[in-house]
């Protein structure tokens, strides 16, 4: 199912990416200076960037949130402009935002497919077993007799006069507990879990910052080419949900698209 075509660059430029360590940030305050980066691009200004940071919890929906998808205990929630739908950050969670100027023609399914294989990378660098799932944007790791089906990476982005904003999240060792008034990305057949979790050691953002940069720059660049990373699929109840992993037990759903554009290109992811 994986679009494996690649082009040497995603970027119009070949400048360096200039990459940012913010730290934690506000939601707000870092999405301004986003649309600041952003706006500079589209006038051929300035450099493509790559936000690194940490957000205090929060919780923003995509624009394909449901009402039924919003956090249960009445949390507020910052609507946005990226696609996809509702998701949490917080402290223990790297978020990535590639402010960049696409290359032409803008292929933004691609450009996605690019920021997966970065991700992919890294977590499989650990040792866990990841990978893409059809119709479902973000890293996941496979169902097991256990647990469901678990994303430890998401992804939504938006393009507008041919730059891309919003980004990544990866969760490294934080707590679980926000994913659990809502329904994570609308899927509720699945589960979250976090690298931590997953290697029954600590993870932190710093331990992964440097490997995510890295990842994206050369994935972004054409250095890391995008190739098949299928997960296998159990049928329908041959896994055990576990809660704790954010899952809620259901029938299959069908997931949409992780992006919002301005160039024309609306895809499923």
């Amino acid at each position: 199912m994986n679009d494996t075509r690649t082009v040497r660059s995603a970027r119009r430029d070949t400048t360096p990416i200039v990459i940012e360590n913010l730290g934690l940030i506000d939601y707000h305050s870092a999405w301004d200076l986003q649309r600041k980066y952003a706006a500079e691009r589209a006038d051929g200004l300035g450099a493509d960037h790559l936000m690194l940071l940490e957000h205090p919890s929060v919780y923003t929906a995509g624009r394909r949130t449901e009402a039924d998808d919003l956090p249960i205990d009445g949390s507020p929630v910052v609507e946005v402009d990226r696609g996809g739908k509702i998701t949490w950050h917080g402290p223990g969670q790297l978020v990535g935002y590639p402010i960049v100027r696409l290359a032409e023609p803008v292929d933004v399914v691609q450009y996605v497919r690019r920021l997966e294989e970065a991700l992919i990378s890294v977590v499989a660098g650990f040792g866990i077993t990841c990978g893409r799932i059809e119709g479902r944007s973000g890293v996941w790791l496979p169902a097991t007799e256990i647990f469901a089906e678990r994303k430890i990476a998401a992804i939504g982005v938006r393009v507008q006069r041919g730059v891309a904003l919003h980004g990544i999240s990866l969760n490294c060792n934080s707590a679980l507990d926000g994913f659990q008034a809502i329904i994570p990305c609308g899927i509720r057949d699945a589960g979250v879990t976090t690298l931590t979790r997953e290697l029954g050691r600590e993870v932190t953002v710093e331990e992964v910052e440097p490997l995510v940069a890295d990842a994206i720059v050369r994935a972004l660049d054409g250095d890391l080419p995008v190739t098949v990373h299928d997960i296998p699929r159990v049928t329908a109840g041959a896994a055990t949900v576990d809660a704790n992993a954010g899952a809620t037990p259901t029938t299959a759903v069908t997931a949409g698209s992780a992006v919002t554009s301005t160039a024309s290109v609306r895809s499923s992811l």
